[in-house]
């Protein structure tokens, strides 16, 4: 306990970067909203009334298999996230995808508020909140650790030129990691069972 205690405490600073680096993402993809031409717009708003009907007429075996696609998409970012970290040369792009997961969640909620005021702030509340309480801080950990063990690799073997052995710090990356795709997959079936049958309170005030 006093091991994690300290790691926790030696780690603040990052955990701090990163969830700077996300907040200045949702800012700028919001921002993006009122670059959209209104050509652009109108794309959007049909494939959002496209999107909208398809709630409405969402199934149990749709669901179902749309749980593994889901799925997939978050285990492909923690996936790409540990690879980056394992990489060293991968660090910057481990920024790269916090600060893009900030600028996707800031222009769909700036997007739907934009476009639908209220009634798209109601719907962003019940589609994207929920889960991303969750995915958010776990993809933050993610990167932390990805980070840590980078910068571990980078000050010990290139900078100190020490040997030793590198299973430990690599067996916490890796079960950091292990814990964050259970609760990936866990946080997929409330998206998939869950959130659908939120967002079909909210869609008859969207059409």
């Amino acid at each position: 306990m006093q091991s994690f205690r300290q790691t926790l405490k030696d780690q603040t600073p990052l955990y701090v970067f990163v969830a700077v680096l996300f907040l200045v993402g949702v800012l700028f993809g919001a921002l993006m909203v009122n670059a959209l031409s209104l050509e652009q717009q109108q794309d959007m708003a049909r494939h959002l009334n496209h999107f909208f009907i398809n709630v409405q007429d969402s199934s149990e075996t749709m669901m179902q298999s749309s749980y593994w696609s889901i799925a997939g998409l978050h285990l492909k970012w923690i996936g790409l996230i540990w690879i980056l970290g394992l990489s060293v040369i991968g660090l910057p792009g481990i920024l790269i995808l916090d600060f893009l997961k900030g600028v996707l969640i800031g222009f769909t909620v700036g997007y739907l508020v934009g476009q639908y005021s209220w009634t798209g702030l109601l719907f962003a509340l019940v589609s994207i909140a929920p889960q991303n309480l969750v995915i958010i801080p776990m993809l933050m950990m993610c990167s932390v650790a990805a980070i840590s063990f980078s910068l571990y690799i980078i000050r010990n073997r290139f900078l100190m030129h020490r040997g030793g052995s590198m299973v430990r710090p690599l067996t916490s990356y890796a079960l950091i990691t292990l814990c964050m795709v259970v609760l990936a997959l866990c946080i997929s079936s409330f998206e998939t069972w869950v959130t659908p049958a939120m967002m079909q309170w909210i869609t008859p005030m969207l059409l």
